[in-house]
Formats: structure tokens, C-alpha cells, sequence
């Protein structure tokens, strides 16, 4: 039996507990997970990629590789053998959303499946908008990161 690599890709700026539980229990369908951390030329990062590289690795399991890439979340699960997508959902309007990607990567990659998990009820209201919203107030971001994320946005 061949081993189920998915790739679960995004900002991740910042990484949140959100984004922590969706990898772990990425790890249920597959054998191993690369994070994607996309670097998107349009858009001013909060954190550099290097640096939200480098918080998920020291935050996820031996299971996971972290990488950066720019360009489309398809064509970096082809490079590195992925054949799944882990894609995560918070709502209904995230749900609507998803379902349009997933028919436009099916398109752009007929061989690549996307598996969408719906955030656990503990996490679904976090988003890295809300932190860096809460961020920017002054409010305390640890409920909302692990330590490590919260430590590096405290010394922005």
C-alpha cells in the first residue's frame, strides 16, 4: 500500500491553535503532512515566511515537514508528492468557498483529492485576522496561539 502524503497549505500568519488542531488531525488521513506556507507577492506578510516557517516546525510532529512556496497550492503538492490537499473549514461561507477551490484544483490537477475538515467547536471562531485584530488592540493573543507564536508577536 503506498504512503497518503497531503499537503495542507496556507498563510498561516500567524500560525494559531486553529491551524494546529487541523494538522493534527490531518494526521488521521494521511501517512505523512507537509504545511505549505504560502508566500503571496500581493499581500505584506505580518510575520516573514521564514519566520512562520519556523514556528511550525518547532510546534508540529515528526510527521510534518513545513515548507514555504509562492504560486498554486496544486502545483507544490505535485513537487513534492502530494496527493492529497487538507483543507480547513470554519463556517458556512469557508464551506462555499472551499467547494469552488476544490473544483478548480480537480481542474488544474485531476490526480489530487482535497479533504475538508471542519474545525473543531473549540477553535472554529480563531482566525489569524482575529489575532492580528486582537493583536494590534493591545489584548492578550495566548488563547488564541501556542506560547511560541504569541512570544514572537509580542516582540514585533
Amino acid at each position: 500500500m503506498s504512503k497518503r502524503v497531503g499537503l495542507f497549505a496556507g498563510s498561516f500568519d500567524p500560525p494559531t491553535l486553529g491551524h494546529l488542531d487541523l494538522i493534527q488531525r490531518a494526521l488521521h488521513v494521511v501517512d505523512e503532512l507537509i504545511v505549505g506556507v504560502g508566500i503571496n507577492a500581493e499581500k505584506v506578510p505580518w510575520l516573514p515566511a521564514k519566520k512562520r516557517v519556523e514556528l511550525l516546525s518547532s510546534l508540529v510532529p515528526a510527521r510534518v515537514t513545513v515548507i514555504s512556496f509562492s504560486g498554486l497550492a496544486v502545483d507544490a503538492a505535485r513537487e513534492r508528492g502530494a496527493d492529497v490537499l487538507v483543507r480547513g473549514i470554519r463556517t458556512a461561507a469557508d464551506a462555499e468557498m472551499e467547494s469552488q477551490m476544490v473544483l478548480a484544483n480537480r481542474r488544474l490537477s485531476p490526480g489530487l483529492e482535497t479533504v475538508l475538515l471542519v474545525a473543531s467547536t473549540d477553535v472554529t471562531h480563531i482566525s489569524g485576522r482575529l489575532v492580528r485584530d486582537v493583536h494590534r488592540a493591545g489584548g492578550d493573543v495566548s488563547v488564541f496561539v501556542p506560547r511560541p507564536v504569541a512570544d514572537a508577536l509580542n516582540a514585533l
